[in-house]
């Protein structure tokens, strides 16, 4: 027993880990709520314009995005595809992979299993937290993946953060700074309650994008434990009259 529940306590710490984040500031709760169209459809919007010049959605279709977020085609076409891309491609983009490890110094992920990987709070906290950092080559870092690569591309919406710090002594005596959260130093063009806003309908939408069938899954689970109720009654009745002679 004493080892199974050691291992069961190695098998949770990669995902405490991300609960944590990089600097041991804990993650944001990203109120995911996948029933909430408009919320998805805001987030699909700002994915394509900002996000889709380098990251894809290579296991995604437009049109099945479209159909499941209540778009129409003609607005799917003018607002959600650029370039020669038709609806029924996948959500891929021209950045190749070289280009990425050349310019980022790794090759671009793909978002469509993004919050299935890292889980909804930690992309939603990520988003939030770049702060500036001139050591960097962009001139920034994040509060949840240090020494990240990425530039900050919604810096214009969310504006400039800084970090905090706190002082600590160390065992060797000597006075060591540990990050505790960001500050918002300078606005963007969005207030900060629209900014969250919107990385949460960003988030929603990466969530949707992870298993795009979830909601139908979970109403389908619903049935089948109703029916497997059903059938342990009747099992348990036609049992009772197979053996009632016996007992």
């Amino acid at each position: 027993m004493r080892k199974l529940i050691i291992a069961s306590i190695f098998s949770l710490a990669p995902a405490l880990a991300v609960a944590a984040g990089g600097h041991g500031v804990p993650v944001q709760d990203a109120n995911i709520d996948l029933t909430d169209k408009a919320s998805l459809q805001e987030g699909a919007k700002y994915f394509v314009n900002y996000c889709m010049g380098c990251h894809s959605l290579k296991y995604m279709r437009y049109n099945r995005m479209a159909q499941d977020l209540g778009i129409d085609e003609v607005a799917l076409r003018q607002n959600l595809i650029f370039g020669g891309a038709k609806p029924g491609d996948l959500m891929t983009n021209a950045m190749r992979p070289e280009d990425g490890e050349k310019w980022f110094g790794t090759a671009i992920p793909d978002l469509t299993l993004v919050t299935r990987w890292r889980g909804p709070d930690w992309v939603y906290s990520y988003l939030k937290g770049f702060y500036e950092d001139p050591s960097r080559p962009y001139g920034v870092n994040n509060l949840y993946f240090p020494e990240v690569g990425m530039p900050h591309v919604l810096s214009g919406l969310q504006g400039r953060q800084e970090a905090e710090y706190e002082e600590k002594v160390g065992e060797d005596g000597e006075v060591v700074k540990h990050i505790t959260g960001v500050k918002l130093v300078e606005a963007g063009s969005l207030p900060p309650e629209q900014y969250d806003t919107m990385v949460h309908n960003l988030t929603n939408f990466l969530t949707y994008a992870g298993e795009p069938i979830k909601l139908e899954r979970q109403k389908l689970g619903v049935y089948v434990l109703i029916f497997l109720g059903v059938f342990f009654i009747l099992a348990y009745a036609l049992k009772r009259e197979y053996w009632k002679d016996v007992h």
